[in-house]
C-alpha cells in the first residue's frame, strides 16, 4: 500500500474533516491512481481545484500519484494567472453563463436581476440531467451539492457554502470576479429571456388600471413576454443592487502631502 502526503490550501479545507485542515497529512492508496481520484475521494470536487502540485511541479488531473509523493492542491486564484503552468480544464466561458441546480430559486432570480446569463431548470431535472446541459450548453454549474460537481463531465462550476441566498450571490460574484459585468434590468427574472423597451400603447391591454395611470416605462421578455415596471418591489430590488455594488467599490488610498 503506497502512502504520500497531502496539503490543501484556503477554501478547499471547507471540504475536509477538521484534523486535515491547513496541515499536511499522509494519505494511503493501492496501486496507481490519478491525483484526480484522490482529490475527490479526500472530499473536494475537482471544479474547486485551480492549480495541483506533485513535489513542486504543477500536474493535471490525470497524474498518476507515485509513492512518496506530496500532493499540493490549491483553489482557483483570482489575482494571479497560473494558466501558463498546467491548464486542469478549458477557460471558463465568455461572456459567463451559470446553470443552477433546483434550490436555488432565489439566487436564480438575484443573479438574472444583475443581468447574468442563468439557467434554472424546473423539478423534471435529476443529478445527470444538470450535469450533462452544463456540459452541452457550456454552462458554469452552481450549486451546494459536493456530490454533482464531482461527475466528470462537469468542467466549470462552483461549490455553495452558505444557504443564505444574498451571501450567495457575493460568494458567486467574487469567485468568478462578475463585478463589472453587472448590468441590472437587462432579464426576466421568471426565464432569463432577454428585455427590451415597448411602448406602453402596445401592451395596454394587458394591464391593470392603476398599472396604466401611474407608470409609463415598461419593458418586455422577449421570450416569455413577461411585462415589467418600476413597481412597488422595484426600488426595494435596486437596494439590493445599490448593496451588492458597494461592496466592491475601489479603495482610495489617501495620498501624503509633500
Amino acid at each position: 500500500m503506497e502512502r504520500l502526503t497531502f496539503r490543501f490550501y484556503a477554501e478547499l479545507n471547507d471540504f475536509l474533516p477538521p484534523q486535515k485542515r491547513q496541515t499536511a497529512f499522509s494519505h494511503r492508496c493501492n496501486g496507481p491512481v490519478s491525483v484526480k481520484h484522490l482529490v475527490e475521494a479526500l472530499g473536494v470536487p475537482h471544479t474547486e481545484v485551480g492549480l495541483i502540485l506533485a513535489n513542486g511541479a504543477a500536474v493535471d488531473f490525470s497524474y498518476l500519484v507515485q509513492p512518496g509523493d506530496r500532493i499540493s492542491v490549491y483553489p482557483h486564484f483570482r489575482t494571479v494567472d497560473v494558466s501558463s503552468l498546467v491548464q486542469l480544464r478549458p477557460p471558463l466561458p465568455h461572456p459567463p453563463s451559470f446553470l443552477l441546480d433546483i434550490h436555488l430559486g432565489r439566487l436564480a432570480a438575484y443573479m438574472r436581476l444583475l443581468g447574468l446569463d442563468t439557467a434554472y431548470p424546473d423539478d423534471n431535472h435529476n443529478d445527470r440531467d444538470l450535469a450533462q446541459i452544463a456540459r452541452n450548453e457550456n454552462r458554469i454549474l452552481v450549486t451546494r451539492d459536493q456530490g454533482l460537481l464531482k461527475r466528470s463531465i462537469v468542467i466549470h462550476g462552483y461549490c455553495l457554502r452558505t444557504r443564505d441566498s444574498r451571501q450567495q450571490l457575493i460568494a458567486v460574484l467574487r469567485r468568478f470576479n462578475l463585478f463589472d459585468q453587472i448590468r441590472p434590468w437587462q432579464r426576466c427574472l421568471k426565464c432569463n429571456g432577454r428585455l427590451q423597451p415597448v411602448e406602453k400603447s402596445l401592451i395596454r391591454h394587458h394591464l391593470e388600471p392603476k398599472t396604466i395611470k401611474y407608470f409609463d416605462e415598461f419593458h418586455v421578455c422577449q421570450a416569455c413576454n413577461q411585462i415589467y415596471w418600476k413597481g412597488s418591489h422595484y426600488e426595494r430590488m435596486q437596494k439590493l443592487v445599490e448593496s451588492v455594488r458597494s461592496q466592491f467599490l475601489p479603495i482610495e488610498v489617501p495620498h501624503s502631502e509633500g
